[in-house]
C-alpha cells in the first residue's frame, strides 16, 4: 500500500509564522497602492531572501516549510533577487 504524500499538512510549518508573512505581503500591497513601489519591492524581496536563509539555517525546525529545504531556499532566495533585479532594471529603462 502506498502512502499519500503530505502537502500543507498540520505538521508542516507554523501558522503564526505564515500569518506574519501574510502581514508583510499585505503591508507591501498597501505601500504599492499608495505609490511607494520601491519600498514595497525592497521589503518583499528582503522578506523572501530572509525566508530562504531561515529555511537553510533552521532546516527541519524552520517555521516556513513547503517542500524540501533546497527547493524552499532556492525559490525564496531566487525570487527575492529576481524581483529586485527586475524592478531596478525597469527603473533604469524609464
Amino acid at each position: 500500500m502506498r502512502r499519500h504524500p503530505f502537502v500543507s499538512e498540520s505538521h508542516e510549518g507554523s501558522p503564526a509564522f505564515e500569518w506574519i508573512v501574510l502581514g508583510v505581503v499585505a503591508c507591501c500591497t498597501l505601500l504599492a497602492v499608495l505609490r511607494h513601489q520601491m519600498a514595497a519591492t525592497i521589503i518583499i524581496s528582503v522578506a523572501a531572501i530572509v525566508l530562504g536563509l531561515l529555511r537553510i539555517i533552521l532546516r527541519q525546525r524552520s517555521p516556513w516549510k513547503v517542500r524540501s529545504v533546497g527547493f524552499d531556499a532556492f525559490i525564496s532566495i531566487c525570487w527575492g533577487i529576481g524581483l529586485l533585479s527586475t524592478f531596478f532594471s525597469v527603473c533604469l529603462l524609464l
